[in-house]
């Protein structure tokens, strides 16, 4: 697989699961990479966010792309653009902008069983329901324990589209010394699935 464009834009998604330190990181390996990024996050991030971090995150998208940049600690690398979580007539919600595929990180059982039926009630589905009927990577990082027998049954439906599934599971072979650690090898195998090398990451040698 040819590793992504960095001017053709990269959709990370952002949904209201527990853990939005993972979208955090993201933002910050790509951007420091020097990628171009659309970012949407959901209704239940908001709640989400203030829950975890007990800061309030800004819905106006010039505010949120600072915010991001703020959190990431990346001031001024990359391009970053920012959409309400309602705008679905932003340019990403038609298949017709061309993009490089989408990202969703960490991604709610509410989410997921949205998309394995079709529905698309804001922007962040709407993007990833693009993504599927555009035949474009789509990649979810599910943050949700234990999985139900629905929770299941959604992942295979979207699975059997082509969606590439990476739970939120860390690994210890690259021996972490912090929770970043575990983080950032969750987002390394993400990125993975898009073919995109950004993270630093001890990568299993062999014995």
């Amino acid at each position: 697989m040819k590793e992504l464009s960095k001017e053709k834009p990269l959709i990370i998604g952002i949904s209201g699961a527990s853990g939005l330190i993972y979208a955090v990181r993201t933002l910050k390996f790509l951007l420091e990479a020097e990628y171009t990024i659309d970012v949407v996050a959901s209704k239940g991030s908001y709640m989400v966010w203030q829950a975890e971090n007990n800061i309030r995150m800004p819905a106006e998208p010039d505010l949120q792309e600072q915010f991001w940049r703020e959190q990431a600690e990346v001031l001024t690398s990359g391009k970053l653009r920012c959409h309400r979580w309602g705008d679905v007539g932003a340019t990403i919600a038609s298949g017709s902008f061309r993009t490089q595929g989408m990202l969703i990180i960490p991604c709610s059982m509410s989410t997921v069983a949205k998309l394995a039926n079709g529905l698309s009630s804001d922007l962040l589905e709407r993007a990833a329901d693009v993504q599927i009927k555009e035949g474009r990577p789509l990649v979810i990082v599910p943050r949700e324990t234990p999985f139900s027998l629905i929770h299941l049954r959604n992942l295979t439906t979207l699975a059997e589209t082509g969606v590439k599934i990476v739970p939120a599971i860390p690994a210890w072979y690259h021996k972490p010394q912090t929770v970043e650690d575990l983080v950032d090898f969750v987002i390394a195998r993400s990125l993975d699935q898009l073919n995109i090398d950004c993270v630093p990451l001890n990568r299993w040698e062999g014995h």
